[in-house]
């Protein structure tokens, strides 16, 4: 596995990959955890070599949230890389990313951006969408994976790429979860004891939800619903699998965002709507 730290590195180590078939491309925050050796397992299962970044973008961090605590262990995310046999890591600074500080070109995300996460961290995808434009022009890959519980991260990655034809594919990877049914998450670990306890409330209200399906989106809302009762909501809501609004029957999407103490956490949910 070969360490590059400069993008010029990337660009050399990606155009002098010994493989003929497709490569693939895994782009994290690090801290890497269950979810993340998910998502690099599933590329090197499909694709001859696999590119990994790792790299905490700045842009899309508002000015209250927790980019300076933000976990970071490069070392340990370097041996779960070469241990789910991956090709290339990246790893480079803030300066080699923005050498002349914030790009003054951005990816605008559209309407969608602005709902949901969107709502609650307004410059989110903005930045979200920049980076990984960046890096999916730098690593080249045929295809890039994304993990399911940032859902409206992978919808808005997928319309980027299909309306912008960057020609990659976007593959989406399913939601790992803890035992007890919570989605891992890098600030999971920002938790004690009785606030992991209470973030359970999360999968049961899913879970309730999904439940519920049959009897259609207000039912599978007030199901969901009634198992936050301890949980600052956020959001709560049932969207068609591209975020668009809610079928009346077939598949759907249930969404949910809370605070357990300080810590803000996601999840979501297929959803199957008005069929038993």
């Amino acid at each position: 596995m070969r360490v590059v730290r400069t993008r010029q590195e990337l660009i050399q180590a990606r155009a002098g990959l010994p493989v003929a078939g497709p490569v693939g491309f895994v782009p994290t925050m690090g801290a890497l955890h269950a979810g993340h050796r998910a998502l690099l397992e599933s590329a090197s299962a499909d694709c001859d070599a696999v590119l990994v970044s790792i790299f905490v973008n700045p842009l899309q961090f508002g000015p209250n949230e927790d980019i300076d605590r933000y976990p970071r262990a490069l070392d340990e995310d370097l041996a779960a890389c070469r241990a789910a046999g991956s090709t290339v890591v990246f790893a480079p600074s803030v300066a080699e990313m923005y050498p002349t500080g914030p790009p003054r070109t951005a990816v605008d995300p559209g309407p969608l951006g602005a709902e949901l996460e969107g709502q609650v961290r307004p410059e989110h995808f903005r930045g979200v969408l920049t980076i990984v434009a960046r890096l999916l022009q730098l690593a080249r890959p045929d295809a890039a994976y994304f993990g399911e519980k940032d859902y409206q991260q992978l919808v808005l990655i997928r319309q980027m790429v299909d309306e912008l034809d960057m020609g990659v594919r976007i593959i989406g990877c399913p939601t790992v979860r803890e035992p007890g049914g919570l989605a891992l998450s890098s600030r999971n670990r920002y938790l004690s004891a009785p606030e992991r306890e209470r973030a359970g409330s999360l999968i049961r209200a899913l879970r309730a939800g999904v439940a519920a399906g049959p009897g259609g989106a207000e039912a599978v809302l007030n199901a969901a619903r009634g198992c936050l009762t301890d949980l600052e909501v956020d959001y709560l809501t049932l969207r068609a699998p591209d975020l668009g609004p809610a079928p009346e029957r077939g598949p759907a999407r249930l969404l949910v965002a809370a605070r357990v103490g300080t810590t803000r956490l996601i999840d979501n949910i297929p959803v199957l709507l008005g069929e038993a």
